[in-house]
Formats: C-alpha cells, structure tokens, sequence
C-alpha cells in the first residue's frame, strides 16, 4: 500500500502519495514532548535569568519598550508575553509605560487591525503597541558602527526606554544560522541602512544555515544588540507542532548559547546523501504567507538536493510576494542567470537579495512551485508554476529512475542538513 504524505499548505494541508514502488525519506524536526504547563515554563525561564541579569536591577525604572515579532513568525506571544508583562507590571512599571513594538524590519509594516493577528486581546487592550518603521527617520537614532562597518541606527522609542527587552524563538535561519536573542531588534527594529549591510554579509561562505560562532552575519548581529543595549530576552524552543518544549531568559547572547544546542537537537536530520526528488513545505502558515518567506524553505531543501534535481515547493502566498521591491526588479530580468549577474554587480540590495537567493538555487536545481499565485505571476518571477500538487509531482516523476532517492519535508524552513551533503 502507498503512503501517504501530508504538508502543511497556509492554514491548511496538502495530502498526496506516492506511486507503487516509489519510496520516500520522510525528514522532519525530531519529536519532542512539549512543556507539560507552558506558562509555567515560562514563568520558571523569568525565575532563573541567565547570563547575570536579574530583574530586581531593574526596580524604579520608569518605562519598558517590548520587541515582538511580527505575523511571519509563529511566536506564541500568548503565552510568552502575559507573564512577563506582569513581572514588568511588579517592578512598578504601569501598563501605559510599557510599549510593544513590532518588529517588522523591511517586511511590510502591519496596521493596527492587524495586531490581534499576532497578540492577545487582553495584552492590545492593556499596553500601547506600535509597528517599527525602519524606512522613517524621524523614528530612527544611531548609536554607533560595528566591527564590521555596519550602522546601527535603531527605533528611538525602544532606545529610550529604561528598559529594553526582545520577546521571539530560537530556530534555524539560513544565514544567519540561528534566529532568536537580540535580533529581534538588531533587524526587526533596526533602520533600512543596518538592515541592508548586516544582510549583506549572506554572501559570505561562512554565513550559514546552522553557524552561530563564526558566522559573519550572526556575530554583527550580536554587536548591533550590544551597541542598543538590550538589557534581556525572552526565547522559547518549538516543537514541530509549534508547541513550546523550552524556554530560556536572560542576557541575550546567554540565552542563545543555552538555546542553540537545544534548537540544533531537534532540527538537525540525519543523511547520507543527497536526493533526487525533495517535496517540501515551508510549514504552513505563517511561513509560506508570502514568497519572501516561503524562500526559506527553498534554501533548506536545495541544500539536500544533488545538482540537477528536483525540488517541489509548496508554499500557499496568500500575500504574493511579500516585497514590491523584489516584484519590480526580478520582472526586469529575463533569465535566472542574468538575476544572478546583475545582483553581484548592482551590489546587495533588500527585495532584490530575495530574486538572488531564489536563482542561485534554481539554476543548480529544477523548481517546481505550487502556489495561489496565479501562474501567469510566477512565471513572471522566472519560476515554474504548477496547477496543482499532483500535476507538479507527476510532472518530477516522469524522468526520475525506479531507484531515485526522495524526500518529503513538511516542515523544511525548520530542519538543518548535514553540510556539505550537495
């Protein structure tokens, strides 16, 4: 009997099967038993501040600024924020005094209707909330250059806060090899000139899915956050049902050495060689609301793919492409290579990087790319559109040998192959 696969599709699922005599490698992230009580874990991470930092210190401060992620993340804000909210709250701190910021980088900003997206009523009705705009000046203080040369120019409400904080997970991300810890404001809240040079620094070997010590990308990161200030963080560990396994607290860059090997254990997959065939999905909702996210995916799987082969990307994009600048610039080229060509001689560049990151894997491998996009728009972006996921899978089968090697990943935005592997 065939089996049956299931992806994650937007907020949604895919179900397909393999024909007979065709099998596949099923990769995901390793289970893991979630928190018995969340919130308790929660509270416990806020009781045993790592790093050196406690929040005692902080007693009399007079305002607290909150960075949140935005809705391309699958933080579960409701269970991390209400509890320390209220550890702000005892400090003496009140509600009007603590901002939430939405730290949405270069990614559109979100309206104020947008916010039950992300946050609970009881925390909107409670606290001021704001979205960041990195493109704003007048909204905007710099406070300094990093080793690397990068200019740190942050949102001036969280800089002048009292008391600065960073609520996100600790996951794998493709070149920066972890998010989590500061970044949530070094990028999320951070002005377009910062954004732009530390993510320049993805063009570097060294800058990998995965890499924390010695990646160029990470370690600027960490400096943009030293340069703010931000006193802590508050990071949880999700399973891949999105459920909280771990949460840790404290000095952000102690959190992240205490986080990484506990987010490694359970994304790195274990594989001999590379595939011919890999079926994947970012992991659904939030993941694959636009094509600028659902890329992710892309990355992780190419990385497990021989040159040649074949990847099958489901990703739903309801919002298209998520970025008008990358839209504008891939429909002036006319092939993947002159994408890559122009890219390395126009120089990095935000919404461009995207159609760069997207044509170095496709020209090494073929892409297929289920969608809601209508076809006409993607072939637009010089990618190969597919009607459905049963037309895209016969269509990769139909030249693959009986022994082709397969793989199914329903959460690839969320795994670490072994390097190397292609």
């Amino acid at each position: 009997m065939a089996s049956t696969y299931i992806l994650p599709y937007g907020k949604t699922s895919l179900t397909f099967g393999l024909p007979a005599g065709r099998t596949a490698d099923l990769l995901l992230p390793r289970p893991s038993a979630p928190a018995p009580d969340p919130a308790a874990a929660v509270r416990a991470a806020l009781d045993r501040l790592l790093g050196g930092v406690r929040l005692e210190q902080f007693g009399g401060v007079r305002s607290a600024a909150v960075a949140v992620n935005d809705k391309t993340r699958p933080v579960p804000h409701a269970l991390l924020l209400p509890p320390l909210l209220a550890r702000l709250e005892a400090l003496g701190l009140p509600p009007q005094a603590i901002t939430l910021l939405v730290a949405t980088g270069l990614h559109p900003r979100m309206e104020a209707d947008e916010f039950a997206a992300i946050l609970p009523e009881e925390v909107l009705r409670r606290y001021p909330v704001v979205c960041h705009d990195a493109r704003d000046p007048s909204g905007l203080v710099e406070v300094g250059v990093t080793r690397r040369g990068t200019p740190v120019w942050v949102n001036r409400r969280y800089l002048q806060a009292d008391l600065r904080l960073a609520v996100g997970n600790i996951e794998p991300h493709q070149f920066q090899g972890f998010s989590g810890g500061v970044k949530s404001v070094a990028i999320g809240l951070a002005g377009e000139a910062t954004i732009v040079r530390n993510h320049a620094w993805m063009l570097d070997p060294a800058a990998r899915l995965g890499e924390y010590e010695t990646n160029p990308a990470r370690q600027d990161v960490e400096e943009i956050g030293r340069l703010i200030g931000v006193h802590f963080v508050l990071n949880a560990i999700l399973n891949g049902k999105r459920q909280i396994v771990s949460v840790l607290a404290g000095e952000p860059e102690a959190v992240m050495r205490a986080g990484i090997p506990l987010a490694r254990r359970l994304s790195e997959v274990q594989v001999t060689a590379p595939y011919d065939l890999v079926i994947a999905s970012p992991g659904g909702h939030p993941k694959d609301i636009n094509l600028y996210q659902a890329q992710k995916a892309l990355a992780h799987a190419a990385l497990l793919t021989r040159p040649g082969g074949t990847v099958l990307l489901a990703a739903a994009c309801p919002e298209g492409t998520g970025s008008p600048e990358y839209e504008a610039w891939a429909r002036q080229c006319t092939s993947l290579e002159q994408v890559v060509e122009r890219f390395m001689t126009e120089g990095f560049r935000i919404g461009p990087h995207k159609a760069y990151q997207i044509a170095r894997d496709a020209l090494r491998l073929n892409l297929l790319l289920v969608s809601d996009m209508p076809a006409s728009f993607v072939r637009s972006l010089l990618l190969t559109p597919a009607d459905s996921l049963e037309a895209a899978l016969t269509q990769a089968l139909t030249s693959l040998p009986p022994a082709a090697r397969i793989a199914v990943l329903p959460h690839a935005a969320s795994v670490i192959p072994p390097s190397g592997l292609s």
